[in-house]
């Protein structure tokens, strides 16, 4: 008998016969797959999803490095949302053997998968679908063949690089996911012919030959998104709402808005904000050069436009506007296809028209539906007491999305503005559209169903130690509890060798002693803590067995404590897992591990400006490899905060001025960030009116002023808990990274930026805006002023107030010893600038940086490191 010769695969899929032999083997890798059990599959999901979430800036880069087209934060949250979103979504969803049982009712739902999914990448989400068909393929236990844009071949290749090879090193088979490197029209049509399931996200061309090829289609159809503002609309969150979703990757989601159609009384009012909010208005004959350009001669977008910026649009249609203009606003009538404004643009382009009613404006959305958005998504800015129009609205419009009160990018594409619209990156348009699926397409896609996903908030919080005892010498009552009431027997202490050698721990042991309670201390903790130290401590830590950690000290201290807390409890735990960015804490696709199953964490500052003691944030570095892991966790805040100004009489000026400027940051930040909420609001406000009353005192006289030192102990603890809850912003972003690189303490670098931040933030049209559901426009100057007027400034008008603000922070930050500028305290230029564009990225990743009420560029980031060298 002949021996079997086996069919190598090829690396490279460059012919027909090649793509067979490769989906040969395929569809090997998938049957294997699907005897996976559901623990399996669940775990090869996660892992991919991790993998994909930690690539999401180099692959934003690559992305627009090789189309030419869009916004590369925008596509971070691109492919963050196609990463943290999908896993959120789908990762208590059962998708092997039985999935759905009702014995009552005697029904069973059984799931198996298609087998090969063919998977069609478009050019403008090139990295974020490919992240997204991945992962929902890898849940259902499918092998995914992806034929990419030949725009976009090697960004979409590296993003299924990068989810196969995490998939296969959590268990999956080898090849379950495949890309054609070199596609053609004549793979792709191959491809579709042999997959089970064609899954395309495309042009009208490429879906309809989906639809074409004799194989089940999940496909999607071009969106034309309609917006109606109805009277009763609030005018300045609906205005924003577009700008900030129309500018959104320049305007490439296909359920971005493509006209406003105001209703009259309110027509000159809507025009208006538009202007207020930088978009720019087109001119008679501007309207025309314009008009010139936005389709081909065959009637379809002009590629030369997608995904560009306004300015850039102008340009080619030889108008000239500034380069900071958001959208390019053409004031038309028809609602015909003869008219190019009346097309979906997929570019921050926008037909805005005049109706004389509401019943007017449905019969215009109606028609621009039909010329060429037919089942994808409209839009309805309107009051929510105006049931009735809500009720006409829906009715009237052939769109399987129908948003309320929502900007349209990010609300088709599910869970950013509402929350029970699936997360997707394909939009199903249902029949209206030609497509199979009227869903954000997910699982099961069988039915047309329309749905109506009004705005929501979510759900909010306050959180802090479950006891915080404050005020002069309430150590001891506070130490009291461990005994009497959570009947400890054993503390650990962690603290610095300034403070155990200068006897500053004593208070703490006498009082254990008294207590009859053991303890030991580790008092190696060093400025900016290394983990190879929490290493040290922990082995001490575990040899002694407390059930209960004492950290004393400042931020450095605490964050060793919590650090070393958490590899106590949870050894296994990896930091870069534990460090994973998250756009929304609920959403994490890393669940933080339980804390306190084995110790208690009691924090006691000895500085007033970092608030830890009531945080749930660490930060930990790694002096191996440099790496610098930012922990933020509810599950790491200390279960009692004891701030007793003793411990704070004997701090040195220059870290009372930096501690005190921290927390001034603190409420600052607190105050503006777009979670920012009435508990939050108290204590920001409170905290930032101690500090200008009691800093210069507690700086210049120290503990001849006990009132002043044991003030700023209060403002610092109630700065951390309201930034605890509200997170921080963009200063602090950039501050993490200044003192990172260059060692300048954290309260400094704070306090060298926090002015810059504050008109950065106080722009009333920024670039781009924080998204929360909760944020609904750019109101950070109100927000200051507020702050502004509390502590005593004042002003005829909030330009006035603000600017006095500014001053009056200056003023004091100059009277407790803070130098102007980076370059003033001796940080070389050729050092500053060679660090300054990883600088620059870094801060854009850091945590912080999400609550800021202006979403930054990197290129403003920049600007203002650039600023705060040189000085304004």
């Amino acid at each position: 008998m002949a021996k079997k010769v086996e069919s190598k695969v090829p690396e490279t899929i460059d012919s027909v016969e090649a793509l067979q032999t490769k989906i040969a083997a395929m569809r090997e890798a998938q049957k294997k797959f699907a005897t996976f059990t559901q623990e399996q599959v669940d775990k090869i999901f996660f892992e991919a999803a991790m993998a994909a979430n930690k690539q999401r800036i180099p692959l934003s880069k690559l992305a627009v490095e090789e189309t030419g087209m869009g916004v590369v934060e925008d596509k971070v949250i691109k492919n963050h949302y196609a990463a943290e979103y999908m896993y959120n979504a789908y990762k208590r969803v059962k998708t092997c053997g039985v999935i759905e049982e009702d014995k009552s009712y005697g029904i069973k739902k059984i799931a198996e998968p298609v087998g090969l999914v063919g998977a069609v990448i478009p050019t403008t989400n090139p990295t974020s679908t490919a992240i997204f068909k991945c992962l929902i393929c890898l849940k259902t236990r499918n092998a995914i063949l992806i034929s990419p844009h030949p725009r976009a071949k090697k960004c979409t290749a590296e993003a299924a690089r990068i989810v196969l090879e995490a998939a296969v090193k959590a268990g999956a088979p080898e090849g379950i996911i495949g890309c054609i490197e070199e596609p053609t029209i004549e793979l792709s049509n191959e491809l579709m012919k042999a997959a089970d399931v064609i899954l395309a996200t495309g042009g009208p061309g490429m879906v309809k030959a989906a639809y074409s090829s004799g194989k089940p289609a999940i496909g999607v159809g071009p969106g034309n998104t309609p917006v109606i503002m109805d009277s009763s609309c609030d005018i300045p969150t609906a205005v924003y709402s577009v700008i900030h979703s129309k500018t959104f990757d320049n305007g490439m989601i296909c359920a971005s808005e493509q006209s406003v159609t105001a209703i009259a009384d309110i027509y000159d009012a809507v025009k208006k904000e538009f202007v207020k909010r930088g978009c720019h208005v087109l001119n008679k004959t501007e309207l025309d050069q314009v008009r010139g350009i936005i389709l081909t001669e065959a009637g379809t977008v002009n590629p030369k436009i997608v995904g560009q910026p306004a300015y850039k649009i102008a340009a080619m249609a030889g108008v000239t506007v500034p380069a900071d203009t958001k959208i390019l606003i053409g004031e038309v009538t028809s609602v015909d296809v003869s008219e190019p404004f009346a097309h979906e643009k997929l570019s921050p382009v926008l037909a805005l028209y005049k109706a004389k009613d509401f019943d007017t404006a449905l019969d215009m959305s109606e028609q621009l539906i039909a010329d060429g958005g037919y089942g994808h998504t409209s839009s309805l800015y309107v009051h929510p007491s105006e049931t009735e129009k809500l009720a006409k609205h829906a009715a009237r419009m052939k769109t399987c999305r129908i948003l309320v009160n929502t900007p349209s990018s990010h609300g088709g594409i599910g869970d950013l503005y509402n929350f029970k619209l699936a997360p997707s990156l394909t939009l199903g348009c249902g029949s209206y559209g030609g497509n199979s699926v009227s869903e954000n397409v997910g699982v099961k896609h069988l039915l047309n169903v329309k749905t109506v996903a009004e705005r929501r908030e979510n759900m909010l919080w306050f959180r802090a130690p479950e006891k915080v005892y404050f005020k002069k010498g309430c150590l001891p009552v506070a130490l009291d509890e461990l005994k009497n009431y959570y009947h400890k027997t054993k503390a650990f202490i962690v603290t610095d060798t300034f403070l155990y050698q200068n006897g500053h721990t004593r208070p703490i042991t006498d009082k254990l002693d008294e207590m009859g309670i053991p303890y030991d201390c580790f008092f190696e903790v060093t400025p900016d803590p290394t983990l190879q130290c929490a290493q040290r401590g922990l082995e001490q830590l575990k040899a002694f067995g407390p059930d209960v950690i004492i950290a004393l000290g400042g931020g450095s201290a605490m964050d060793c404590a919590k650090i070393m807390w958490m590899m106590y409890e949870h050894p296994e735990c990896a930091f870069e897992d534990l460090a994973m960015d998250f756009m929304d804490i609920r959403k994490r696709v890393y669940t933080f591990p339980k804390m306190g199953e084995k110790a208690m964490m009691v924090s006691i500052p000895t500085s007033s400006g970092t608030g830890s003691e009531v945080t749930p944030f660490a930060i930990i570095t790694d002096a191996t490899t440099g790496t610098k892991w930012p922990i933020a966790d509810y599950e790491l805040l200390p279960d009692m905060a004891i701030i007793d100004a003793d411990f704070m009489m004997s701090q040195p000026k220059g870290l009372t001025s930096a501690s005190g400027i921290d927390a001034l940051t603190h409420a600052l930040e607190a105050y503006v960030s777009i979670m920012a909420t009435d508990f939050t609001d108290g204590m920001a406000l409170k905290a930032a009116k101690i500090i200008f009353d009691y800093l210069p005192s507690a700086y210049d006289k120290g503990a001849a002023d006990p009132i002043a030192r044991e003030k700023m102990g209060n403002a610092s603890t109630l700065a951390g808990m309201a930034f605890a809850n509200a997170f921080l912003g963009v200063c602090h972003s950039m501050a993490h990274k200044l003192g990172a690189y260059h060692h300048l303490p954290h309260g400094i670098a704070n306090a060298l930026l926090i002015e810059l931040v504050m008109r950065y933030n106080a722009d009333p049209a920024p670039v781009k805006m924080g998204t929360f559901s909760q944020y609904p426009y750019p109101h950070a100057k109100e927000r200051y002023c507020e702050v502004a007027r509390f502590v005593g400034v004042t002003g005829k008008n909030d330009d006035e107030v603000f600017e006095n603000f500014i001053k009056a922070i200056a003023e004091l930050k100059e009277k407790v010893g803070i130098k102007r500028t980076i370059k003033d305290y001796g940080i070389e230029e050729s050092a500053f600038l060679a660090t300054l564009d990883e600088m620059v990225e870094n801060a854009f990743n850091d945590q912080c940086t999400g609550a800021n009420p202006r979403y930054p560029l990197m290129s403003e980031i920049k600007d203002m490191y650039l600023k705060a060298y040189y000085g304004e």
